[in-house]
C-alpha cells in the first residue's frame, strides 16, 4: 500500500467514476483500474462494486475509505509539523435542503480559510439526494428536518442507509414572505390567511412523496402551488407574486437583503433540524469547524441547540 493509491481511492470515491478520477490525476485508466486491483489484492477485498451501471462502494470498500482518510490526514499533519510543507488543498463536501442559515455558515467559514488551496462543495439538493450523498461519500454531512409526519418513515430510511441523524435544534414554523406582502404587517399567520396566496414549495423530482417535503404541512390542500428548483427563484416568486413559504424562520439579511421577512405561523407543528453523517467517515477538520459555525449562528438567532448536537 502506498499514500498515493489511498489518495486515488479518495478521487474515484469523489468523481464517483474511475474514468472521471483518471482525468483528474493526469493518468490513464488502465493505470488507474491496476492500482485499485492492486490494493484489493493486498488486503484481499473488494473496495469497489462493478457493474454496467458503474462502480460503487462495497462494505469492505467503506470501511476502507474511512481509514484512508484518517491515514491521510495524518500524514498531512505531521508533514506540516516536521518537514514544514504546506497544507493539502482541503475538500469537503456538504449537501442540504435549501436553508439560508445553512449557506451562511458556509459563507462565513470559507471567508476565514487561511489555506491557500481549497475544494468544498455546497450541494442544495432535494431531500432523497442528500441521504443518497452521504451515504455514498459524496458529501460529509447533510441537513435536513424530521417531524411527527415524516420521522418514521425518514428514519427508517436511514438506518437502511446506515445513517445516523443528530438533532442541531427545533424551530417553531414561519412562513418566508416579501416586505410588501399584505399579510407582512401581522405578528402571526394562519393557514387560513395564507390560502388566497401561492405556495412555493422546492419540487423533489422522482422522490416525489410527501415525506420528503422540505416544508412542512405539505399534505394541506392548496388551490395555488408552485414548485421550483433553487431558493433564489423562489425568492423572486415570494416578492413578485405575494407567494409564501413554510421555513424555519431563520434568515440572514446580509445575504438574503430585506425584501423577504419571517413570520410566525399559528401551528402546533415543529422542525427537529439536524445532520446525518455516515459513521465510516471521519470527519474533516472543515466540516467540524462547519457544524461549531452552524452552532453558533442558531444561538446568534436566540435558539438552543440540542444536547447531543
Amino acid at each position: 500500500m502506498t499514500l498515493q493509491q489511498l489518495r486515488y481511492i479518495i478521487t474515484i470515491v469523489n468523481c464517483g467514476s474511475i474514468s472521471e478520477a483518471a482525468k483528474q490525476l493526469y493518468i490513464t485508466q488502465p493505470s488507474l483500474s491496476n492500482a485499485v486491483k492492486e490494493l484489493e489484492q493486498e488486503y484481499h477485498i473488494s473496495i469497489f462494486n462493478r457493474t454496467s451501471k458503474g462502480i460503487s462502494l462495497s462494505p469492505d470498500g467503506s470501511e476502507f475509505l474511512s481509514y484512508a482518510r484518517q491515514i491521510l490526514e495524518q500524514t498531512d499533519l505531521m508533514e506540516q509539523h516536521y518537514l514544514n510543507k504546506k497544507p493539502l488543498k482541503r475538500i469537503c463536501s456538504i449537501s442540504t435542503q435549501h436553508y439560508a442559515f445553512a449557506v451562511n455558515a458556509f459563507v462565513n467559514l470559507v471567508s476565514r480559510q487561511e489555506h491557500d488551496e481549497y475544494e468544498f462543495t455546497l450541494r442544495e439538493t432535494r431531500t432523497y439526494e442528500i441521504i443518497e450523498d452521504v451515504k455514498n461519500f459524496r458529501s460529509e454531512l447533510g441537513i435536513l428536518y424530521l417531524n411527527d409526519f415524516n420521522e418514521k418513515v425518514m428514519k427508517k430510511l436511514f438506518k437502511e442507509s446506515g445513517l445516523i441523524f443528530h438533532p442541531l435544534f427545533e424551530a417553531s414554523p414561519h412562513v418566508f414572505i416579501s416586505s410588501s406582502h399584505p399579510l407582512s404587517l401581522r405578528e402571526l399567520v394562519t393557514m387560513e390567511d395564507l390560502k388566497p396566496f401561492p405556495f412555493l414549495a422546492f419540487e423533489q423530482g422522482e422522490n416525489n412523496s410527501f415525506y420528503f417535503s422540505e416544508e412542512i404541512l405539505s399534505t394541506v390542500p392548496r388551490k395555488k402551488i408552485i414548485y421550483v428548483s433553487d431558493r433564489a427563484t423562489l425568492f423572486n416568486l415570494l416578492i413578485g407574486l405575494n407567494g409564501y413559504t413554510i421555513c424555519s424562520g431563520i434568515l440572514n439579511s446580509n445575504l438574503n437583503g430585506d425584501n423577504i421577512i419571517a413570520v410566525p405561523l399559528g401551528t402546533s407543528e415543529h422542525m427537529r433540524i439536524g445532520w446525518i453523517t455516515n459513521p465510516k467517515v471521519h470527519l474533516s477538520s472543515f466540516a467540524e469547524n462547519y457544524l461549531a459555525e452552524l452552532k453558533r449562528l442558531i444561538r446568534s438567532n436566540g435558539l438552543t441547540v440540542c444536547n447531543d448536537a
